[in-house]
């Protein structure tokens, strides 16, 4: 791989050579690689293959965990999100004790592993929030919840400049893997001003279903807002939003 470094960048293919643009810039690479049939057949790729269905496995988990928190994403993910995700439900079912290579899956993993997952690396929860909080998952009422006593937001909340307001976010997912279904319900707190003044208690509850035997995700996160004119405005698009799995039950 190679920058590209002229006035003009160049998009497309020119002989072996690939140009293209990607958020470190516009790169260059040379086309090659092994013929895919044989990577299909031959045995002396046994274990491509086997590591290439698994990843695939783990791609689609972490697509269907953030297509069911997508509510709360859409303000608090960053540029790499996507990839970090896999790399972690790769984790997830390498963890696998149960299946044989090649056949490994989350189901029978550590879904637990995805535990204090940062949706956003810009903006981490462990270093926006420093108030306690605390996270309960009741499987036979089916719910997910947080609780955070009164703080004072100017302590105990890092923010960036130019932030007046804040939202505590927080959601609940039950997901089927197997299925590749989901159960999603989420919940928030008033806009609060970002003072000196003790917020009230925040509980925050989301219900899914009772007695449900899939994986129960639960997921907190803070949007920053700036008001003007008496209006508030998400502050810098959401960039630096924090969002993270606080609490895991992997199911029965």
């Amino acid at each position: 791989m190679a920058r590209q470094k002229g006035i003009i960048k160049l998009k497309g293919t020119i002989g072996d050579i690939t140009f293209y643009k990607t958020q470190d810039g516009h790169l260059a690479r040379e086309k090659g690689g092994i013929d895919a049939n044989r990577i299909a057949n031959d045995p002396a790729f046994q274990r491509t293959r086997e590591n290439g269905s698994e990843f695939g496995r783990a791609g689609k988990a972490g697509k269907l965990l953030r297509t069911a928190l997508r509510p709360l994403l859409l303000n608090s993910a960053d540029s790499r999100m996507v990839s970090r995700l896999t790399q972690n439900m790769v984790k997830v079912i390498q963890a696998d004790a149960v299946s044989e290579r090649g056949l490994r899956n989350v189901i029978d993993g550590e879904i637990e592993l995805v535990f204090g997952f940062e949706f956003n690396a810009r903006g981490k929860l462990g270093t926006s929030l420093f108030a306690p909080f605390t996270s309960a998952i009741d499987r036979a009422a089916g719910t997910l919840d947080v609780s955070i006593p009164s703080f004072v937001p100017t302590n105990m909340i890092a923010a960036p400049s130019g932030t007046t307001h804040f939202k505590v976010i927080s959601g609940g997912a039950e997901i089927d893997f197997t299925a590749e279904t989901y159960v999603v319900a989420t919940s928030e707190s008033g806009i609060l001003p970002w003072d000196a003044t003790a917020t009230a208690v925040i509980d925050l509850s989301n219900a899914v279903t009772a007695n449900s035997t899939h994986p129960l995700v639960l997921a907190l996160g803070i949007e920053f807002y700036q008001e003007l004119n008496g209006q508030m405005y998400p502050l810098k698009n959401g960039a630096y939003n924090p969002l993270s799995i606080v609490k895991v039950d992997g199911g029965v």
